[in-house]
């Protein structure tokens, strides 16, 4: 399994498209990543899981969210591959897998893989989540997948 620690340079981009770990909306989720830990958005009334960056309620209306430690384990709903390069930002030089996971918690949350990879996991494959590292930031990614299909 991988871990934050053991990354040393993104395998995927250049360190200038890490995002912004201090941004107040999602820092929750970078804090727990670089503790290998997953966290998510629910809302503060009725506990829906949330979009990361999900102000108000889509159940109740309510404009409070809270952070709460979620299972790493999901099912790939829709998954493709990538053909992208682009010098000086994407260092991947063949196409790879971008993932819509849902998780056992009702979260949905798009990410790639922890380690190059150039086939995206089947629609229904179990997911177990690790992270990657861009620059200083513990990116939450696929780190294995068992196909169920």
């Amino acid at each position: 399994m991988t871990t934050v620690a053991d990354a040393t340079m993104d395998w995927l981009l250049e360190t200038a498209l890490a995002p912004d770990a201090d941004d107040e909306v999602i820092r929750p989720l970078y804090e727990a990543a670089a503790r290998c830990e997953l966290m998510l958005p629910c809302c503060a009334e009725c506990d829906l899981p949330l979009e990361l960056d999900q102000q108000v309620c889509d159940r109740c209306g309510c404009q409070q969210r809270h952070w709460v430690p979620v299972e790493p384990i999901g099912v790939v709903h829709s998954s493709t591959l990538m053909h992208r390069r682009e010098a000086g930002l994407v260092r991947a030089e063949h196409p790879y897998p971008i993932v819509d996971v849902e998780l056992t918690s009702g979260h949905r949350i798009v990410m790639t893989t922890a380690a190059p990879c150039h086939s995206a996991p089947p629609i229904g494959a179990a997911v177990r989540i690790g992270y990657r590292r861009l620059g200083h930031v513990a990116i939450p990614a696929i780190d294995t997948w068992e196909d169920n299909t």
